[in-house]
């Protein structure tokens, strides 16, 4: 029995970052077929070749046109296609539009290449992303509410540290690596951890991270 193939878009009229996201994908990634596109009109002329891709993941302010304002014409002819909002503005109000116009995910432009991946691996498996992102008047909040969170599901230390590489979307080995262990504890350590978050798997516990911080910060 075969499977569809994964179609993934990365919209973003600057060249070398689409290419980059695109290679970095399809490096970590290789299960998915990914292609790029520069302008709305680039994504409308695959779209008729190939058909709705899956997932797009767009810059939302291109040279054509805003893409918030354009997906729910795009929305109309490919109900299904999941999307994923990128920008680099620091708008606090941005991510809740994003949510608004339709995209099932959001993030800012600074996030780690492990951790897009690891948004991308969420909304593809159905689950929205929104993140709103850490401006600098709530770092201390965002600290604080770190250490009662860890307080609060029990967890030790060195979960913590290993909860924080998790969340950057770091492997057991690079986790391995990073903090000079063994895999096997880095497995043992995530098995106990995520028995303690109440979640399955890695994505879940990034999603309900994700979620913990929305609260506080609403």
């Amino acid at each position: 029995m075969t499977t569809s193939p994964i179609h993934v878009t990365v919209l973003d009229d600057h060249a070398l970052v689409a290419s980059g996201l695109c290679q970095y994908l399809q490096i970590t990634r290789p299960h998915l077929s990914v292609q790029t596109a520069t302008s709305w009109l680039e994504l409308e002329r695959w779209r008729h070749r190939h058909g709705c891709p899956t997932l797009v993941v767009a810059d939302i302010w291109l040279a054509d046109g805003n893409s918030l304002q354009n997906l729910a014409a795009w929305r109309q002819r490919c109900a299904a296609t999941r999307w994923l909002a990128l920008s680099g503005d620091d708008d606090p109000g941005l991510a809740e539009r994003a949510r608004h116009a339709g995209a099932q995910g959001f993030v800012h432009k600074q996030v780690t290449p492990e951790s897009l991946g690891q948004v991308i691996d969420a909304i593809l498996a159905g689950q929205p992303w929104v993140d709103a992102g850490t401006r600098p008047g709530r770092l201390a909040g965002a600290a604080a509410g770190w250490t009662a969170l860890m307080h609060q599901r029990s967890l030790t230390p060195r979960q913590g540290q290993i909860f924080a590489l998790l969340l950057r979307g770091l492997p057991n080995k690079r986790i391995a690596s990073e903090l000079s262990i063994a895999e096997s504890t880095v497995k043992e350590h995530v098995t106990e951890l995520l028995s303690k978050l109440g979640v399955r798997t890695r994505i879940e516990a990034i999603t309900w991270y994700q979620a913990q911080r929305q609260r506080a910060v609403s």
